[in-house]
């Protein structure tokens, strides 16, 4: 099983840096900020769980997750028409084709079910801009990601790895909810993964650094909860009373900057994860 779409700040290559310190013996955890599941998946490999708690401010993204876990079937039928329609088009085509469903899912989604919202914004994040979540004004505060590369040969979405994430969501106890961060509920592993500060990445949310103060107090108050974060150097981590790990990493997702020849140059930096030593 792998994340269901690209999400700039995923976690999928800091894992191999967590793995001296994952905690052990655990029967639940709660993720409040999921994005693309990464963790989770890790979890979900290498622990026998009985229950967890995925959580994201992001309501649509959240409706995907909650549509894969209650819908699949009606779910990929869609995804595969979506692919049959777009497949054969050249470029140009592609691009019309993506912009008329991005408007389509910015000013007509109330036409749809929860189950046809969930298709629809999935194909567009599957064939959109390099995992970028962009909100636009000329999208109605909705889904503005321009389209990306457009390339894709004979496939738009893994439907195996669809019915992984189907299978697994059915398999424990499985809270889906989009609260606020301070309403999902501790468990035996908590992994917090708020927006980063001074982010290059639109994430479609506000995440003030008072809010972030608020997450460090309760790693410094509780065992196995981390914090994972950006560290843009000016000191907001420092004088801690908790445990900072620092890795350094390159952001191959997200706004990154381009290069005359139309390439793009991953984007070093240090990511710290807060612990409780």
């Amino acid at each position: 099983m792998k994340p269901l779409f690209i999400w700039a700040g995923g976690k999928t290559r800091l894992l191999k840096h967590y793995a001296p310190h994952w905690p052990k013996d655990i029967k639940t955890y709660s993720e409040p900020f999921f994005g693309g599941g990464a963790v989770f998946i890790h979890m979900v490999n290498n622990y026998d769980l009985d229950e967890v708690w995925i959580n994201d401010v992001n309501i649509d993204l959240i409706n995907i997750y909650n549509t894969v876990r209650s819908d699949v079937n009606n779910f990929t039928k869609l995804l595969d028409k979506y692919s049959k329609e777009y497949l054969p088009l050249e470029k140009e085509d592609r691009k019309t084709y993506y912009f008329d469903l991005r408007q389509e899912n910015a000013y007509d989604f109330e036409k749809w079910n929860n189950t046809e919202q969930a298709a629809a914004l999935y194909f567009l994040m599957k064939t959109g801009f390099n995992g970028i979540w962009q909100i636009n004004k000329n999208t109605n505060g909705r889904f503005g990601t321009p389209s990306g590369l457009l390339n894709q040969k004979d496939k738009i979405y893994d439907k195996t790895n669809v019915l992984e994430w189907h299978h697994v969501l059915n398999s424990m106890r499985v809270n889906i909810s989009s609260k606020d961060w301070s309403a999902v509920p501790l468990a035996d592993f908590t992994f917090y993964d708020p927006p980063y500060r001074g982010s290059f990445t639109s994430y479609g949310t506000f995440f003030p650094d008072s809010e972030t103060e608020k997450l460090i107090k309760v790693v410094e108050n509780n065992s196995n909860v981390w914090l994972t974060n950006r560290d843009i150097s000016d000191g907001f981590f420092d004088n801690i009373k908790c445990e900072k790990l620092s890795f350094n990493v390159t952001y191959t997702a997200g706004r990154r900057k381009k290069l005359e020849d139309g390439t793009f140059l991953a984007k070093p930096a240090v990511e710290v994860l807060l612990k409780k030593p």
